[in-house]
């Protein structure tokens, strides 16, 4: 191949990320040879010896890479052979398209434990936020419009359920990608006597692909973790226009943090939400990568293409995106200070409780649209008179999911033993590399 084609065709660059997992895959794969007979115990010994030397290389980086090392498994193989004449048997029974496979579903399993450890985090800090703010008033809104009063824990509650959703989300993608396809060799398996299952064992995954041809072209479970990385930047790009919303001196909710916002160059009056604007710029990236990895695999003939050396860049950017935006709200979410005179002076307005008014005529027989009629004839002419206050209106609010102070409470500490939860399932998982 032409040096530019050469260039133009490497991915070296790109994939180098995933030499853990290609080293710990290879070292499975050695142990599936030996236990077919197809590896010596002395070999075996010196193949791992040898990887495990190639990882401190890339570690330390100081690992020598050639012009000839087109992607990072060609450099590892490489390598190794270089170090230990047994190297050259390493690759019996296995295709890079195997291989590929493999340590993109390795990446992507602790990709998504990591996701899920980091939606914990920020879960547990709205929790947190919520439940002390379980009985700060504060409007709810419908079109920015003010609506309804609610308490500032139920909002951020509002915030904690969708990313619940998300990490469900990750947790789908974890088990997508738990499965093995080494063995699948390039397309039609070996006709060596390989055990699969030893190398599911080895590397601590559920089960073994049951189709080869499948196998190495399958990218569902990249898929699956490209979208919960789009749908939790979405619902954080939502949290972030919420706050930048309520920073605004026209509503002044919350007082901005120094850690969590900044000045401007020019005006020294100014305290920009920059963290919560950034936020809903990140999904941009998210929903980016989505759509690139979505394109690459559409319409791909079976089985193996090179288009899908085009998989990795697309997946690695959506979720370092994922992994930095959830850290960074949670430490905006940490520092929010709200401003309860304000919230309690927006909630005090007549109108938030002109649907009380109208479901109290109903419950005396009115019909519930000839009282919404009445209701709204009298704040349009300023006769509507509010029948109690916030308070007594979230006290009478008392069904599941409501804004009852007592029922917010409740929730927020409910949803903290869920967040709980998922952090012990992610401190167990995935287990830990062979080497």
């Amino acid at each position: 191949m032409l040096p530019e084609l050469e260039r133009f065709s490497s991915s070296l660059e790109t994939d180098f990320e995933l030499y853990p997992y290609d080293v710990a895959g290879s070292v499975a794969h050695a142990r599936g040879l030996k236990a077919a007979g197809l590896l010596s115990a002395s070999q075996l010994r010196a193949i791992e010896r040898g990887l495990r030397r190639v990882k401190r290389e890339l570690d330390a980086g100081e690992f020598n890479f050639q012009d000839a090392d087109e992607d990072i498994h060609t450099a590892v193989e490489r390598r190794l052979t270089e170090i230990t004449p047994a190297g050259a048997a390493l690759h019996a029974g296995r295709s890079r398209n195997d291989q590929v496979a493999l340590d993109l579903r390795l990446y992507s399993r602790e990709a998504a434990v990591e996701a899920v450890s980091s939606l914990v985090t920020l879960i547990e800090a709205l929790a947190k936020k919520a439940a002390d703010h379980a009985d700060w008033l504060m409007p709810g809104y419908t079109h920015l419009q003010r609506a309804q009063p609610i308490t500032v824990g139920h909002h951020l509650l509002a915030h904690a359920e969708p990313l619940l959703r998300d990490l469900v989300r990750f947790v789908h993608a974890f088990e997508s990608a738990n499965s093995v396809p080494l063995g699948s060799g390039a397309l039609a398996g070996t006709t060596l006597p390989i055990d699969r299952r030893v190398a599911a064992k080895e590397l601590g995954m559920a089960d073994l692909s049951p189709n080869s041809v499948d196998a190495v072209s399958d990218r569902d479970f990249a898929l699956e973790l490209a979208f919960a990385c789009v749908s939790v930047a979405t619902h954080l790009s939502r949290l972030g226009e919420d706050i930048v919303i309520w920073a605004s001196s026209e509503f002044g909710f919350v007082q901005l943090a120094d850690e969590v916002s900044s000045g401007s160059s020019l005006m020294p009056q100014k305290k920009n939400p920059d963290i919560a604007e950034l936020l809903r710029a990140r999904a941009g990236r998210a929903l980016g990568s989505f759509v690139t990895l979505a394109t690459v695999l559409k319409g791909l003939p079976l089985a193996y293409d090179r288009d899908l050396q085009e998989d990795k860049p697309a997946l690695f950017s959506a979720v370092a995106n994922a992994l930095e935006s959830l850290e960074a709200a949670a430490l905006l979410v940490d520092h929010l200070a709200f401003d309860q005179k304000r919230l309690e002076a927006a909630a005090g307005d007549p109108a938030l409780l002109a649907t009380d008014a109208a479901e109290a005529l109903a419950l005396s027989g009115v019909p519930f649209r000839r009282a919404h009629e009445r209701v709204g004839r009298q704040v349009r002419n300023g006769e509507f008179a509010a029948p109690g206050d916030a308070r007594a209106s979230l006290a009478k609010r008392d069904q599941p999911g409501a804004p009852n102070v007592r029922r917010v409470g409740a929730r927020a500490r409910a949803v903290s033993r869920e967040a709980a939860s998922w952090r012990r399932w992610s401190e167990r998982l995935p287990p830990p590399l062979p080497l």
